[in-house]
């Protein structure tokens, strides 16, 4: 997901470098998948432990109350992402939290991604900023944080017996990560590659069963994802997963979002899933922060039958393409005030993402969706 500034409005920031791609990157792909089956039905609920605690409710579709992550496994998710920030100045999303949560997560059958996004705040293709601790480190000092942030989170989930199934290195990292070091700047990954090297070998360390996604926001076109993927390969990176964004208003159709898919398995031979998607129920927004998503695209109105057909057409489009998951990006985070945008004014900084949400504004789930192996 892509935040614009601590507090303010979503928006799309498909940034790319400035290059001019090789006609390599251009070619539309040739390789088709048939239909399988999606193993990884996912939910990232990073912020249902702050909604919890003030006092969220939340009700399945026969409107009884229940733990929201009961709500969700009775829709199909079997897997769930929580982000995981270095020191955020809310107390939320950071290591204590997520260690945490992972007992409640696993406790219910589930398996665990952790998205390790290598700063105290948002990390997205807009702004990649590092944690204030490690301000003023460069690139050498920065590979041995990333080692020892990744494998220390990492070993104390191991050691109270809920051990990620698959952890993230990095969120959108369409440019880069721990910017300006990690920046990929006239097409120069070399100090991102040693980055993602860096978490890749802390995870396998930790744990080796432990899948390692690397995820963009570049589901838009097979060039974009292209450009970035065969600039890590080159410098010989590793990783189990490819991961996508996407969003049908900024990254365009289902049935382009599935040709990226096809392109991606095929072209470096590894599973592919969607990180993150979300669609709205309305228009209308419930609080002072104004809503990141106020439009729709065609086909899907802006209902809780709208909502849900977008989701299932993601799902069966990125089923048929090859992909081996999706996961809705903060189906929980309907409008509870004090669990606002910003970590570090989260008591009055509102929530952009309510229309986004599958609860409307008095926790009651949209009785329509479902995830679909």
């Amino acid at each position: 997901m892509t935040v614009n500034g601590p507090g303010r409005t979503v928006k799309a920031a498909l940034l790319m470098a400035a290059v001019a791609l090789p006609a390599s990157l251009l070619t539309t792909p040739t390789s088709a998948f048939a239909a399988g089956s999606l193993s990884m039905l996912g939910a990232d609920v990073s912020t249902a432990q702050r909604a919890l605690d003030l006092g969220a409710k939340y009700y399945d579709a026969s409107g009884t109350a229940r733990d929201p992550l009961d709500v969700l496994k009775g829709l199909g998710v079997n897997y769930v992402r929580l982000r995981v920030w270095n020191n955020p100045a809310s107390g939320y999303n950071n290591k204590a939290k997520v260690l945490a949560y992972a007992k409640q997560v696993k406790a219910k059958g589930l398996k665990l991604l952790v998205d390790f996004h290598y700063s105290d705040t948002w990390a997205d293709p807009g702004k990649q900023y590092k944690p204030a601790a490690w301000a003023s480190h460069g690139i050498n000092q920065l590979q041995t944080d990333v080692y020892n942030y990744t494998y220390d989170v990492c070993n104390s989930l191991k050691s109270q017996g809920t051990t990620p199934d698959s952890v993230q290195i990095g969120n959108e990292i369409n440019v880069g990560m721990l910017w300006d070091d990690g920046k990929v700047v006239n097409n120069d990954f070399t100090n991102l590659s040693l980055l993602l090297k860096s978490g890749y070998n802390a995870t396998k360390a930790c744990n080796s069963g432990t899948k390692v996604i690397i995820h963009t926001a570049n589901s838009d076109s097979d060039a974009h994802a292209r450009w970035f993927y065969d600039g890590i390969k080159a410098k010989g990176v590793n990783w189990d997963i490819t991961g996508l964004s996407y969003y049908c208003p900024w990254h365009g159709t289902p049935a382009n979002m599935g040709s990226v898919v096809s392109d991606m398995k095929s072209r470096y031979g590894k599973d592919v899933v969607i990180a993150e998607t979300a669609y709205p129920f309305t228009s209308a927004n419930a609080d002072s922060t104004g809503n990141s998503i106020t439009s729709g695209c065609s086909g899907y109105p802006l209902t809780w039958q709208g909502q849900a057909d977008n989701f299932t057409a993601v799902q069966n489009t990125a089923r048929n393409a090859g992909a081996i998951g999706v996961f809705y990006w903060e189906p929980t985070w309907y409008a509870v005030k004090g669990n606002g945008w910003d970590p570090a004014d989260i008591n009055n900084s509102g929530n952009g993402w309510d229309n986004m949400a599958i609860f409307n504004w008095t926790g009651q789930v949209n009785p329509n969706i479902k995830w679909t192996p």
